[in-house]
């Protein structure tokens, strides 16, 4: 339900089979460039904000026990607005007033929310106190918050932009011009909405107080300028009630298809033809790029997986006199290369659980078809002959072989014992489902979906969404909606522990958001 501001009046919120409610203040007046303030959830004592004309600062104080899950708790300054927005503020946290430690994940928030309810739909630009940041958002009303967060030091300065229904952060460490980090979420609000700036303590019995300064709240300029593509690598964390991304590397250009390396340690991208071993670090976040060895074998696509013994990488590349890729095998430290199939074009997918055979999809003939081959080298063996087959994979255990296939019109997930035999369809519905990955643990498997109107072959640039199935149970979850297709999860996407992925998303900014 929407609320009323009247004082003495109750917010509240439904948020599964429980009731939330909590004191409204008044706004009888504006506050700078805000319309009214309001508590969200339950905030006790009442949070206050105030402005100070002469230092242009907003000075917010709030109890709180925080902003995530499904209902949020935390005082909330405020205008109702429509259309694009841009708010952008510097933030402080000033010495406490109280004796013991402040929560390390008291948050400063620059935020749009459907309505003043606990478990409204929002986006947020968080600066925690601990100095990590975050975009955190929740897609549905009273569903579970995900974010996507840098592990960064504490930025000077924070901006939220709503294009359409993108949501981009933009961030400077020390007043350098803003720019973005790889941090953005496509998110539909109905006019009007409300903007503004929130504070919560995470500590239900503590208040803070945070102030936000250079205050802009703006319509961002047309986009009038040539746009600029940036690829942002992400590891995503699955757990249903904290799916965290983090973003390892955001840059422009295209880079695509990440690999985690068999120990956990780093991850394999490829750009612009070759592959970059990207460590990673702890707390989470990536290294510099490394460039990673295929000997003679160039023009390398995304699709590579390493074998079950960690010895050795598949990958799809060509070599000097070649037109298209083939499979090739190289050292999983990188080196010379050995060809391993001999077709027209042909991109590998996945090896057999032993080691001793790779599964790799051939355009041949205008046909689009599944082979096995043995690793060592040897006969190829054609498993499919109906439609566009594609990206098969083998489960853990060697049982089944995982693809995806259009021969009952949309592309759908289909499965298979490894001698093509005993072909199964596994996913009906309104999507087209590409790339089929299954957890080292034989559990779950994560597929990208596309809207059914993308009858392409795995388009790039694309509104796309990774979903996530259980085997057992065949219950299927959205993870992430997000700009991506081709590359965001071309290879074996899962980390060793079957608890994160890794993918691949893309962004189109106007020149001028870019770098501001």
């Amino acid at each position: 339900m929407r609320t009323i501001l009247h004082r003495q009046f109750l917010a509240c919120a439904g948020v599964g089979l429980l009731l939330i409610c909590a004191p409204l203040q008044a706004a009888p007046s504006a506050i700078g460039l805000f319309d009214g303030q309001s508590d969200v959830g339950r905030v006790t004592p009442p949070g206050t904000a105030s402005y100070d004309p002469a230092s242009d600062s907003y000075t917010l104080t709030s109890a709180g026990i925080n902003t995530w899950y499904r209902a949020d708790a935390f005082h909330f300054l405020w205008k109702q607005m429509s259309g694009d927005v841009s708010l952008t503020a510097d933030i402080a946290f000033p010495p406490t007033a109280y004796s013991h430690a402040p929560n390390p994940h008291r948050k400063a928030m620059l935020m749009i929310r459907q309505t003043l309810d606990a478990g409204s739909v929002y986006a947020d630009a968080a600066l925690h106190g601990v100095g990590l940041t975050a975009l955190q958002y929740r897609r549905e009303s009273g569903a579970d918050t995900q974010d996507i967060e840098m592990n960064i030091a504490a930025p000077q300065t924070l901006r939220l932009v709503k294009r359409g229904d993108t949501l981009t952060m933009y961030l400077s460490m020390h007043g350098e011009a803003l720019h973005q980090v790889g941090a953005s979420t496509k998110l539909h609000f109905d006019a009007p909405f409300y903007v503004g700036l929130g504070v919560t303590s995470h500590d239900i019995d503590t208040t803070d107080k945070i102030v936000f300064s250079h205050v802009r709240l703006e319509t961002p300029p047309p986009e009038t300028q040539p746009l600029v593509a940036y690829s942002t690598l992400q590891t995503l964390q699955l757990a249903d009630q904290a799916r965290i991304a983090t973003v390892i590397l955001t840059k422009p250009g295209i880079f695509e298809s990440p690999n985690w390396t068999p120990d956990g340690k780093a991850l394999l991208i490829n750009e612009n033809g070759s592959f970059r071993k990207i460590p990673l670090l702890d707390p989470p976040a990536g290294g510099t790029p490394v460039p990673f060895d295929t000997g003679e074998a160039h023009g390398c696509w995304g699709e590579h997986g390493f074998s079950p013994d960690g010895k050795w990488l598949a990958v799809s590349c060509s070599s000097p006199g070649q037109k298209g890729p083939n499979v090739y095998i190289v050292p999983a430290e990188g080196g010379a290369a050995r060809q391993l199939t001999h077709q027209p074009v042909s991109f590998f997918h996945g090896w057999s659980p032993d080691g001793k055979t790779i599964v790799f999809t051939s355009i041949c003939d205008g046909h689009e078809d599944i082979y096995t081959i043995p690793a060592a080298g040897g006969t190829e063996t054609r498993l499919t002959h109906s439609g566009i087959n594609d990206a098969a994979e083998y489960t853990p255990d060697g049982t089944y072989l995982y693809f995806n296939s259009d021969r009952s019109g949309l592309m759908q997930i289909w499965r298979m014992h490894p001698d093509g035999s005993a072909l199964e369809q596994i996913t009906a519905d309104e999507h087209n489902n590409w790339y089929p990955h299954i957890s080292p643990d034989g559990k779950s498997m994560v597929f990208i979906s596309y809207a059914k109107a993308d009858t392409g072959l795995h388009p790039p640039m694309k509104d796309v969404a990774l979903r996530l199935m259980e085997l057992d149970s065949g219950l299927i979850r959205t993870l992430v909606h997000l700009t991506g297709g081709q590359g965001t999860i071309d290879s074996p996407c899962w980390a060793p522990d079957s608890q994160h992925i890794a993918f691949v998303s893309n962004q189109m900014l106007p020149a001028s958001d870019a770098d501001q």
